[in-house]
């Protein structure tokens, strides 16, 4: 299938969609291969192999743990909060994980087979699982890379899969792979870029179920923060991060209210949002996204996890601060959700088609910067910009985020992922900003930039694509 809209924002858990969604996502997919096979039954062991940036970091991204999960038959766009805590916890109880939710072997993350030195052909998050039987026999095997954004392609399918995906694209109305031949779409047929988005996804689904896919998406970005603001203390896995959200929370609804009696247990949304706060109220959203993707909770891959907070954040700031949203009714902020995230989606598409959002591939600028270039394109797109201008916010905000390193302090996706997207958020904002005071017209093209942006991340160091090889990962003294 070409890659959609609900591709790009896709609900799963924390933290980190290429290496805990993604083989979370493989896992499951072996496992139901074990089922419709009819050869669960004779499986007597199971071994899992981690290559590459799965092995180096895995851990702190919870890799082992989500496929775990996914060899039980858990789907990560499915599985709530309590019941991975539920399910890890009885496994780490008995020693004994249920193999597709039928079979019980004696396995365990210390049983897997870690190999952060090897990195095979296709991508540097490969998986290997294989089960045998009684005798020691062989009885089924595969390869699967996670690739980013939870995508993933199974070894000696990757023809196959990129030629159905050509095929795919032949299909819809408006097909494109760059953003010149979006712009062209535009010019041809008078849409924007969101309402080009639409047209193609109206081919596999109806407008309604769409409008309703979406808002369902921004309804589980909201419910992150609210679940994130409820939440206190420190972040999980040992660095001792502190969660600032809560706090920022209570100090922003006192400024807010300028001295004046605020209702205490009101929804975190409900204001009141004094425009002189609103990069405070934009940092909020996104760092409370990425505190509580870094605590394994429910988040939207937007379109990955550790750039998860980003799109939120820049999508709240539209609903709050841009000119006159102020007077909006709730159908016009419906419709504000639906065309941002449509014009997001359609840049994200470019970043699929040309380069990759997989910040172990090409770095964080393929996650932050790509998040925040489809940030900037949904803002500019829902604050009255032309096509032209929408490629603009797109291309300056990526280009901003070139070169930038993923190398997360102990594995985990908070040092400096946490704050990088706020940082990230603000900057597409400013992005769309400086395009809709142009004319659209500018003298790098977006393509170029996504171009640039595939080609650093081939000359960037191993050690700087997420296997804690380098920078502050190695650089930071942990107490």
């Amino acid at each position: 299938m070409a890659v959609g809209v609900f591709d790009l924002f896709s609900i799963g858990i924390g933290p980190s969609s290429s290496h805990t969604v993604g083989p979370m996502r493989a896992a499951a997919v072996f496992a139901e291969e074990l089922k419709a096979s009819g050869v669960l039954a004779h499986v007597a062991s199971l071994r899992v192999d981690l290559y590459g940036s799965l092995a180096a970091t895995g851990h702190g991204h919870g890799t082992m743990t989500a496929i775990l999960l996914g060899l039980e038959g858990f789907h990560p766009e499915l599985i709530l909060p309590a019941e991975v805590e539920e399910r890890l916890a009885g496994i780490a109880g008995t020693g004994t994980l249920n193999l597709a939710g039928a079979v019980p072997l004696p396995y365990g993350v210390k049983d897997m087979v870690l190999r952060p030195l090897t990195v095979l052909p296709r991508h540097t998050n490969g998986m290997t699982f294989t089960v045998t039987d009684a005798a020691g026999a062989v009885v089924h095997t595969a390869t699967f890379f996670s690739v980013g954004g939870g995508f993933i392609v199974r070894e000696g399918e990757e023809d196959a899969a990129r030629q159905e995906l050509e095929e795919s694209k032949k299909e819809l109305p408006l097909p494109f792979r760059t953003a010149a031949e979006l712009l062209e779409h535009c010019a041809a047929t008078g849409l924007g870029i969101a309402d080009v988005m639409l047209v193609n996804e109206k081919a596999s689904r109806g407008e309604d179920e769409i409008r309703a896919g979406l808002l369902h998406i921004w309804s589980v970005m909201e419910a992150c923060v609210a679940a994130s603001l409820k939440r206190e203390g420190v972040l999980p896995g040992g660095l001792k991060v502190r969660r600032r959200a809560p706090d920022w929370f209570e100090r922003l609804k006192k400024e807010c209210a300028d001295g004046q009696d605020t209702d205490q247990d009101a929804a975190w949304d409900a204001g009141p949002f004094d425009p002189r706060y609103w990069q405070e109220w934009v940092n909020l959203v996104a760092l409370a996204v990425n505190e509580e993707n870094a605590s394994g909770g429910r988040v939207v891959t937007a379109p990955t996890n550790g750039a998860a907070g980003i799109i939120p954040a820049v999508l709240f700031y539209a609903l709050h601060f841009a000119p006159g949203m102020d007077k909006a009714t709730g159908a016009d902020r419906d419709d504000v959700v639906v065309k941002f995230l449509l014009a997001a989606a359609a840049v994200g598409v470019l970043y699929k088609e040309q380069a990759s959002i997989s910040g172990a591939e090409v770095g964080c600028q393929g996650e932050v910067g790509s998040a925040s270039s489809m940030a900037a394109a949904g803002l500019a797109e829902v604050m009255g910009g032309t096509p032209a201008q929408v490629e603009n916010a797109a291309e300056i905000a990526m280009e901003h985020n070139l070169g930038l390193t993923c190398d997360p302090i102990g594995g985990l996706v908070q040092v400096p992922c946490i704050e990088r997207n706020a940082i990230a958020a603000a900057k597409a904002i400013n992005a769309a900003k400086m395009a809709l005071w142009g004319d659209g017209t500018h003298r790098v093209s977006l393509d170029e930039v996504i171009i640039t942006m595939r080609e650093t991340g081939k000359d960037m160091s191993h050690k700087y694509k997420e296997t804690a090889m380098g920078g502050l990962a190695v650089n930071v003294v942990e107490c």
